[in-house]
């Protein structure tokens, strides 16, 4: 399988819009619009997943930079989601604020 990104999607374009137009391309077999969690309004950009990797690169060709619902799409391979966030936590051995007194804490 393989998943695709859509970016630059219309606020005003549906997760079944989104799974009709793609489907022209081969067999889909999930596709999301992201929405706020908070709001509950779109975000702009989401997911199509082929069942097989040939459709999701004619899905690439054809729909990369077609217009739809006024909007230029931006369509590539999804990249791998990283779990967690960017801080790594842990105690640094290399504190510059060390005081010299020879205590880690």
């Amino acid at each position: 399988m393989s998943k695709l990104y859509v970016g630059n999607l219309s606020w005003n374009t549906t997760t079944e819009q989104l799974r009709r137009t793609f489907e022209e391309c081969g067999e889909v077999t999930d596709s999301i619009c992201m929405v706020d969690r908070d709001t509950g309004r779109a975000r702009g950009f989401g997911f199509v997943t082929f069942s097989n990797d040939q459709h999701a690169q004619n899905a690439i060709q054809k729909f990369n930079d077609y217009e739809l619902d006024g909007r230029r799409l931006r369509v590539n391979i999804a990249g791998e989601r990283s779990s967690g966030g960017g801080y790594s936590g842990g105690y640094n051995n290399n504190n510059s604020n060390d005081s010299g007194s020879g205590s880690a804490w």
